[in-house]
């Protein structure tokens, strides 16, 4: 199936807008597995939408936003927590889905360490729970801390201490005074426990959790230490970050045998292979045999074992170059299609779902999964009555593969697509221009519903207390239909809705109060702009300043903002002039919400920022540039500091392998050699936009 960027062709706006498309899909995705641990799509179909936006921004780099997901790992940290910066970043795992591309990753290992003999390689089982990072100084723990957005995570050390497997002190422990070791690890849940749990959450009257993984990273997100310690959590260790004066051994596997001895429970379940053939019969006998552990994997993780060449072997601005991760196939059943309906999200995106005949698959009992759109239903016929096959992706989400046509009696029955809005009734509306249909009218129930669910999230205005069939109750009940409606409730109103009490509602209302603190850019966050994601309304937060500013402000002066661009400002534009929405605003403010970014906040964010950069989240990291002719303000010398800073490199001569060519008065042979070899050629402001100084 073609991407959707390979039928663009050369149609910059809307390679543009394919890009900014790109970017807000995956940064939904990070937030919705990093932050709220409610992934909606497997790995391989976000690898796809990665490997998407990459392809384009090496072919229209001019186009690359400075934040771009793809120079970014995982989600931002959570609020409730103090943060700390990783001495080395927590980067992300590369994945491989096939044998081919398994062996295409042990080419790349021999190319990079210039050799054609085997390459030796440590595997584990990658199991699917949530990365640490535990510090140790003098063998004592310092702190304990999250993977967060991989430059900086949550410091949860005393949630982590209620694990028995986390120590205070390192056994064995022999260095010298000062010395420094981070050991990193999976915190995770036995499905035994798990289940367990989940048995008494319900017989409490409580929702069950979806998952072992999802039910980790919530309870490592408590702010109560005593609750996590009420969780079946455990911890591997796999690994480690900083060494400062503590040597390690030359390899990954003395590695592992290194943490068992410092006190740091290792799975045993893990093979030394002497070359990637190896790896092919660990990956063909335990594609069943995984499914009898204790716990959930979803893969392999390959590592080169021969650490010393690590550091030559280098990493991408998301992976190290010496690992990948193999993914297992996702398990898959087969059932019925009862029938299909249609869900409405807040933008008014209406979403096609199967209701099936309850199947067991991969741990869980399921009877719906998504459809994703009208397009897909056609594409792959699903019909009322097919015999389908499912998987989860991820082995979280349930999705219909394949209908088993063979299998048809003549009794299966066409979907037709609503023309009308199931919840309030109003005309669809079919675009040409994207794939959703959508329901535009803004008092539609569901669309309320959706958008008070968005406003009141994590990362929004993290409104406790405030769930999700709480709000039907409140939109219901007609006492809530603006964000604004939220702030007039009182406790005797909420008191006398179903299954609620005095102290409940309580709760609820000192929820709702306490939102009124959180920071402006989540409150623009909140407000559920079409395509703006957290990093753009941080970005819109710190160049505006103030609500007041960013509604005088134009939608050019909003593109002018570096990392927005034009599709993103459109939207804020369009939301801003809306008289309704300008009427919200105002009624918000007069509640005592944020309104103007606070001068913390303001160095919060550019300290996260500049953070980001010198960890190599940057336009340049990596990327080679060539010097040439007399630049205007910037001496070579500098120029090449600050290239270096940030990631890059600064090269003396140009190659097909140059990236950008830099180019000042006067410039010569090197100029000609880059536009004979279609190298992009840049200016000295744009440099400096790339590497966050102060172009025009």
């Amino acid at each position: 199936m073609p991407k959707q960027s390979d039928l663009l062709g050369n149609d910059k706006a809307q390679i543009e807008r394919r890009m900014r498309e790109l970017a807000a899909e995956i940064e939904r995705h990070n937030r919705l597995y990093y932050e709220e641990a409610k992934p909606e799509i497997s790995d391989r179909e976000y690898d796809l939408l990665v490997h998407e936006l990459e392809d384009l921004e090496k072919q229209y780099p001019n186009l690359a936003a400075p934040d771009s997901p793809t120079r970014r790992v995982g989600g931002a940290p959570a609020e409730g927590f103090e943060t700390v910066r990783h001495a080395v970043p927590m980067l992300s795992i590369g994945n491989t889905y096939s044998p081919d591309e398994l062996r295409d990753f042990d080419d790349r290992v021999r190319r990079l360490l210039g050799t054609s003999d085997p390459v030796a390689y440590l595997v584990e089982l990658k199991i699917d729970g949530v990365s640490a990072a535990l510090m140790y100084r003098d063998g004592a723990l310092e702190y304990g801390a999250t993977r967060g957005d991989g430059v900086e995570g949550d410091v949860i050390t005393n949630n982590l201490l209620t694990l028995p497997q986390i120590r205070r002190r390192l056994r064995n422990w022999d260095a010298p005074a000062g010395a420094a070791l981070e050991v990193r690890g999976e915190v995770y849940m036995a499905r035994p426990e798990f289940e367990k749990m989940n048995e008494g959450r319900m017989a409490e009257g409580l929702e069950p959790f979806a998952n072992p993984r999802n039910a980790t990273a919530g309870s490592l997100k408590l702010l109560d230490p005593r609750a996590v310690a009420a969780r079946p959590l455990r911890f591997f260790s796999y690994g480690v970050g900083l060494a400062e004066s503590y040597p390690l051994p030359d390899t990954h596997g003395a590695l592992l045998e290194r943490l068992d001895r410092l006190g740091f429970p290792v799975n045993p379940v893990h093979w030394r292979c002497e070359s990637v053939e190896g790896i092919f019969e660990i990956i063909n006998e335990w594609e069943e045999k995984r499914k009898d552990l204790p716990y959930d994997t979803d893969g392999l993780v390959v590592k080169v074992d021969d650490r010393t060449v690590y550091d030559a072997m280098g990493a991408t601005s998301k992976s190290p170059r010496w690992l990948c991760a193999y993914k297992f196939s996702a398990e898959q059943a087969t059932t019925r299609v009862r029938s299909i309906e249609v869900q409405v999200g807040r933008t008014g995106a209406v979403t096609p779902v199967a209701n099936l005949e309850p199947v067991f698959l991969a741990g869980s009992t399921v009877s719906r999964a998504t459809l994703h759109n009208r397009d897909e239903i056609a594409r792959k016929d699903i019909r009322v009555g097919d015999q389908v096959v499912i998987e989860k992706a991820g082995d979280i989400i349930p999705k219909v593969v394949r209908v088993s046509d063979n299998l048809r009696t003549s009794e299966e029955k066409p979907y037709d697509f609503p023309t009308t809005c199931p919840a309030c009734d109003s005309p669809l509306v079919f675009s040409e221009e994207e794939v959703a249909v959508r329901c535009e009218n803004l008092a539609c129930p569901a669309q309320i519903k959706e958008r008070i669910r968005h406003f009141a999230a994590r990362g929004a205005m993290d409104v406790e207390g405030l769930g999700d069939k709480l709000v039907n109750q409140l939109v219901d009940e007609g006492l809530v239909r603006r964000f604004s409606d939220l702030y007039k409730l009182d406790v005797e109103t909420v008191a006398r809705l179903e299954r609620m009490a005095q102290k409940s509602a309580q709760n609820l209302i000192a929820g709702i109060e306490t939102s009124k603190s959180r920071p402006f850019a989540a409150f623009l966050y909140a407000l559920g702009i079409r395509h703006i994601g957290e990093t753009a309304s941080a970005l819109l937060a710190v160049e505006f300043g103030s609500m007041e500013s960013l509604m005088a402000a134009s939608r050019e002066e909003i593109d002018a903002v570096e990392g927005v661009g034009a599709i993103l400002a459109e939207s804020v534009a369009a939301f801003l002039a809306n008289e309704e929405n300008r009427a919200e605003i105002a009624a918000l403010k007069d509640a005592g919400l944020p309104m103007a970014l606070t001068e913390s906040e303001r160095r919060a964010v550019e300290s996260r920022a500049a953070a980001a950069a010198a960890a190599g989240d940057s336009p340049a990291a990596g990327k080679a540039f060539v010097l040439t002719g007399a630049l205007p303000t910037l001496g070579r010398s500098e120029a090449e500091k600050m290239i270096k800073a940030r990631g890059g490199k600064a090269a003396a001569s140009v190659s097909k392998n140059t990236d950008y060519v830099v180019a000042g008065e006067k410039a010569g042979s090197k100029l000609a050699k880059a536009q004979s070899l279609g190298v992009p050629v840049i200016d000295e402001a744009q440099l400096l936009r790339m590497l966050g100084g102060a172009g025009e």
